[in-house]
Formats: structure tokens, C-alpha cells, sequence
């Protein structure tokens, strides 16, 4: 079976089974246990975007996705599943792929700047206390309007610093900041620093634009983020991706709903998104979900338990894969029966059951028809990948990354001038006209008058504003989206 014009081939029950592009950015789910097939599922879909044009995001969690960048090798196992479901020709090749590694270990480093995550998703990664995330607000606050770039953890301690320094005169202005709270958010930063965490602050920041690139025959480049050491920071990964999701929101226009996505996001491990959040944040991340379709977005969350996913995001998910689920206990029975009830039932199975009884590469699969109406669910064999199923050899990974469209672009790190400099420069100026008050207050009790001096006058309003021309023009234009990254 072929794969046709506008629609990807996932596998086969009675009849084959297609993802229609034109309905691929109205979101989806993929979820089963551990083992049951997620990770091929979700290789098999990128490779039918990017072979339709369309990029892809995704994270490489376990180590065992890299090998979509090769081609796969004939195995009898692969073959026997392309003949049963009558994928012929089977074809094997490579997918162009990009690989990222926020730590620069395994692919290309992606980073943001402290002004562009914004004080909410920042907040969140470091758990900070409502107290706290007030305070951080209010930096965040100063820093735009007098034009202080944040752009990684130095230039926020700097600031933090400077803001307990300042406390009597902002508490007026902005509200009580005390300083012990900026001491608290100050530790707080050097977890996160332990953590590794700040290797994902700093420049040349991540252009979003660098995601969406088409290959010379037409290929969307699926952009693998190696996520295995990541993952023992679950909070920073959750962030980073829920950054990177509202980062599309913002910055992409508006296409209402093309025949085919700009762009396909799969959120894996999706519970840890949803996991302790805010009812404040989970309210603005269903907004960000609900809306970013228009911008030809189509998220797929993948986890292992329906559950993991709020009532208020599943409702918006239109095309559901499900593999196998247990059923041992009461939680687990629960996720079940939740499973079956979103699917537009099949009267010749129990889709309960059904789930239960999948074997490893089946799954119970659901996509949108006609008008967006969803189909009935299948009972379905997922289509064997053309490319590598398990990692790469650190050869071959070398070999993909010398050929990467964006080598070179993010690979050294950039320090320019930023609020860091600016408030040491604006510091060592007070000093210094300190110095000089000294030294002139002999002659002046000896004149019996105080008064600034010329030197003082400028100090004064130095400090006052301490941003540069250019930052105020920056502070000017900043507008904060609906997650707290900026807007230009």
C-alpha cells in the first residue's frame, strides 16, 4: 500500500489507516506502557511528516530515536509486518535530521535568554514560592524598562543583587521586596546552576526559524533533541519544551488551517508538563494548546497513561494511537476505561478490552475524517519505519552533525553586554564618585557648605537610569506573551 498525496500511512486493520495533513495540526495523542511500541510510532510519524514537507520537533528521551537519521536494514521481523499490512514497495532510507542537546554533548546547543523565558516559566523551573515570584516579577519589570538584558544566569544574579540593594526606594513603587526573598531566589538559581541548568541561558539564542527547515528535495527536517541526560532534570526538560511550545505561539503568524502543518511538536513524557502545575500556568498552556493550531502547529503529547493529561487539553487532541495498557490495578483499570471513552466506539469490538489484549506494535487508532468528525477506532498494526530502529554510532552521529544545516551557527557561545556589565560599570561609577565625596568633604566642612558636586550630579543620574540608549530603545518595544517570553 502506497502512501498517497495528503495523508500519512500509519498501518493497516481491515482497511489501511491514514493521518489526513490537513487535520494534522488539531493535535493528537499517542500513550501505552513502556515497551508497547510509543517510540516506533512516533518515529513512523515523523518520517511520514518530514517525507510530506512538513518539519518536526521531537526529543530523543531514551536514546533509541537517533537512528531515524540512517536507514533502516531489511530484518525478517520488519519485513513480515510490511507484507501483512500490504506496505509495498517497502523502501528503506534516511530521514534529514538535526540533532540538539542542550548541553552541547550530542548535538547542536539550543538556548534561550533569561529575558526571553520570561519570570512565569522561570518561576516554575525554580519552584519558586508565590513570595518569590512576586519579586521576580518585579526584576523582571525593572529590567525592562530600563532596558537591562538578561540574557543568562550572571546577568540575573546582578540584578537580583542590585534589586536587594535598592529595596526601600522599589518597595515604594512596586511593592514590598525583601531581602531575604531575593536571597531565597538567589539559592534557588545555584540548584538550578548544580543542576546544569544554566547551560541553557545564554546566546546565540535558539531562532525558532532554525526548526522549520526544508532539505533540498523537499524534506522537513526532523530536529531530534537528545534528551537522555536532560531527563534527570524533568522540570527543566518540561519547561524547556513548554518554552520552546509558547515560542511558536508567539512568533509565528496566523495561517488559520493550511493542508498541511508548518510545523508537528510531539511533547513526550507529557505528564511531567502537567505534573504539579499551577492552575494559573494550566489554564495559559490549554490556551496556548487551543490556539496554536491556527498558527499551523500540531502538538502530539505522547505518555504512557491518559491520565497524565488534563480533561480540559484531551478534549482539544483530535487523532488518538493507543498502545497497550495493563490493568492490574484500581489507577490502572481507571486509565483504561478513560482511554476507551475517548474513541468514537466500534461496535464489533470492546474497546476497553481491546486495549488491554495489544500486542506490541498494535494500537488502537483513531484519526479525523471529512470535516474534522472522528473516525471510528481500528484496531491497527503500525507500519514498520524506512529508517534505523535503535541509536546511532558516535561516527555516524559525527558524520550527520558535519552536514547540519545550522553547523556553526550555535556551537560557540556569544557574551555581549548585558545587565551584568552594565550595573558593574554603573557600580563602579558610584564608587568612584564616593571616593571623590571623600575626599572633598574636608574642604567643604572647612567651607561650612555640602553641596553635589559636578562629578556627583552625573554619578546620580548615571544610577538613576542606568540602561544604555540602545536598552531603552529594546525596553520600549518589549511586549510578554501569554507565557512571559518576550515579543519584539
Amino acid at each position: 500500500m502506497m502512501e498517497t498525496d495528503g495523508r500519512i500511512f500509519l498501518g493497516a486493520s481491515k482497511e489501511p489507516q491514514y493521518l489526513e495533513l490537513r487535520y494534522a495540526n488539531r493535535h493528537g495523542l499517542v500513550t501505552g506502557a513502556t515497551g508497547t511500541g510509543k517510540t516506533v510510532t512516533l518515529q513512523i510519524l515523523a518520517e511520514g511528516f518530514s517525507r510530506a514537507g512538513v518539519p518536526v520537533f521531537c526529543a530523543d528521551v531514551k536514546g533509541d530515536l537517533s537512528g531515524i537519521a540512517v536507514a533502516g536494514e531489511a530484518k525478517d521481523f520488519l519485513l513480515k509486518r510490511a507484507a501483512t499490512i500490504g506496505l509495498e514497495p517497502y523502501a528503506f532510507g534516511p530521514t534529514p535530521t538535526v540533532f540538539w542537546d542542550l548541553f552541547a554533548e550530542q548535538g547542536h546547543p539550543v538556548r534561550t535568554t533569561v529575558s526571553e523565558m520570561g519570570p512565569l516559566l522561570l518561576s516554575r523551573l525554580l519552584e519558586l514560592s508565590d513570595a518569590q515570584e512576586g519579586a521576580l516579577n518585579i526584576a523582571f519589570k525593572i529590567a525592562d524598562e530600563e532596558g537591562l538584558l538578561l540574557l543568562d544566569m550572571k546577568d540575573l544574579r546582578a540584578l537580583l543583587s542590585n534589586l536587594a540593594e535598592r529595596a526601600g526606594e522599589i518597595t515604594t513603587t512596586y511593592g514590598n521586596v525583601t531581602k531575604a526573598t531575593v536571597g531565597a531566589i538567589q539559592r534557588r538559581l545555584l540548584v538550578l546552576e548544580n543542576q546544569d541548568g544554566d547551560y541553557f541561558f545564554g546566546e546565540p539564542a535558539l531562532d525558532i526559524r532554525d526548526l522549520m527547515r526544508i532539505d533540498r528535495d523537499g524534506r522537513g527536517f526532523v530536529n531530534v533533541l537528545m534528551a537522555e541526560r536532560l531527563m534527570s532534570s524533568p522540570r527543566l526538560y518540561a519547561t524547556f519544551l513548554l518554552w520552546l511550545m509558547s515560542e511558536l505561539f508567539e512568533q509565528l503568524p496566523e495561517v488559520g488551517d493550511p493542508e498541511r502543518p508548518k510545523l508537528v511538536f510531539f511533547f513526550d513524557e507529557a505528564h511531567l508538563l502537567f505534573s504539579d502545575v499551577a492552575p494559573a500556568l494550566l489554564e495559559k498552556v490549554e490556551h496556548v494548546v487551543r490556539l496554536i493550531r491556527s498558527k499551523g502547529v500540531g502538538v502530539f503529547f505522547v505518555t504512557q497513561n491518559p491520565l497524565d493529561v488534563p480533561d480540559s487539553v484531551l478534549a482539544q487532541l483530535g487523532s488518538r494511537i493507543q498502545h497497550a495498557l495493563r490493568a492490574y490495578t484500581p489507577r490502572e483499570q481507571k486509565a483504561v476505561r478513560t482511554a476507551a471513552e475517548t474513541f468514537r466506539q466500534n461496535p464489533s469490538f470492546d474497546t476497553a478490552e481491546a486495549i488491554t489484549q495489544l500486542g506490541v506494535g498494535e494500537a488502537l487508532v483513531s484519526t479525523l475524517e471529512a470535516k474534522g468528525v472522528p473516525a471510528m477506532v481500528e484496531r491497527t498494526l503500525i507500519r514498520p519505519p524506512a529508517s534505523r530502529m535503535g541509536p546511532l554510532r558516535p561516527e555516524e552521529r559525527g558524520a550527520i552533525m558535519a552536514d547540519s544545516p545550522v553547523r556553526g551557527i550555535y556551537d560557540r557561545s556569544v557574551d555581549r553586554e548585558s545587565a551584568y556589565e552594565m550595573l558593574a560599570a554603573a557600580a563602579a561609577k558610584k564608587a568612584a564618585a564616593a571616593e571623590v565625596e571623600a575626599e572633598a568633604e574636608p574642604a567643604k566642612r572647612s567651607s561650612g557648605r555640602r553641596s553635589d558636586t559636578a562629578m556627583e550630579a552625573g554619578i546620580k543620574s548615571v544610577v538613576r537610569s542606568i540602561a544604555s540608549s540602545v536598552g531603552r530603545q529594546i525596553a520600549n518595544r518589549l511586549m510578554r506573551g501569554i507565557l512571559g517570553s518576550l515579543k519584539l
